[in-house]
């Protein structure tokens, strides 16, 4: 679950820097400022992803995210894609580490029986 957070976290930051070279003519400091820390946030927030705290964090990034398009415009569609991989990631994370925690389970029983 973890994984696929991050990866999609350090994507974000890669899109981020994009979105810079998009928005560095046309808009002030403040603006460019503000992408720079999200992409700075994205990178440390992949490694966050430990703890459930990162995946708290990582929620309100990609809200972060998809605001950045009042600064460029793609941006609304480029977050809204990204949100829906985050979400993607966690509810097939939780899946992969359930089947995961089964097969141990199963291994485990069978180790204790022979």
């Amino acid at each position: 679950m973890r994984v696929l957070g991050s990866a999609v976290l350090v994507m974000e930051a890669f899109i981020m820097g994009f979105a810079l070279l998009l928005a560095k003519d046309g808009h002030g400091a403040l603006a460019l400022a503000l992408g720079g820390v999200l992409a700075l946030a994205f990178i440390l927030t992949a490694g966050l992803m430990k703890k459930k705290t990162g995946w708290y964090v990582g929620s309100a990034l990609q809200i972060a995210l998809i605001a950045y398009g009042w600064v460029v415009p793609a941006m609304y569609a480029m977050g809204a894609l990204f949100a829906a991989l985050w979400v993607a990631a966690y509810v097939v994370g939780k899946k992969g580490e359930a089947i995961r925690a089964a097969l141990l389970a199963e291994k485990a029983k069978q180790d204790g029986q022979n």
